[in-house]
């Protein structure tokens, strides 16, 4: 009988650390310049006030990005550039309200979710909220993201 068992490899914290830069500089970065817009508009408009829209509103546009992205294809932008992905703990796809639970933690709660995972759970590499919602992070292959395991694909290059 063949072992059909997977080995999923547990992303590092140096990894998990530098996407979630990536994703706050991203976010933070496409967030400012939204607020900065607001700004100018409220000063064309005659408003004096010093305060925007978007002020505040980091978190919540972090949670709605990585629930989306995570919970459609396991990746944000940050987990693509590091090569890892959030996973159930069999390694498959999880869905949105998952992704919603997992998020929830490092947008709202970040050093909570972190230090609990640090001292609870430091062999498996959880933050809490990645115990809550039975996700886990794990490295990716680059040339098998998005690609079946059980397919083989042939190029018209390759011929």
């Amino acid at each position: 009988m063949a072992d059909t068992r997977r080995t999923l490899h547990i992303a590092s914290w140096d990894d998990r650390f530098l996407a979630w830069l990536l994703d706050i500089l991203l976010v933070g970065a496409v967030l400012s310049a939204l607020g900065e817009a607001a700004g100018v508009f409220s000063l064309l408009a005659g408003g004096l006030s010093g305060t925007t829209p978007f002020t505040g509103l980091n978190g919540l546009g972090l949670f709605v990005y990585w629930t989306v992205l995570e919970g459609r294809q396991g990746q944000s932008v940050g987990k693509i550039v590091m090569s890892i992905a959030v996973t159930d703990e069999r390694g498959e796809a999880i869905d949105y309200v998952t992704a919603a639970i997992e998020s929830f933690g490092k947008a709202f709660l970040l050093p909570l979710d972190i230090l609990v995972g640090w001292l609870a759970y430091e062999k498996e590499g959880l933050r809490l909220f990645n115990k809550l919602s039975s996700t886990i992070v794990i490295e990716t292959d680059e040339e098998e993201t998005g690609k079946p395991r059980d397919v083989e694909y042939v190029y018209p290059s390759d011929r």
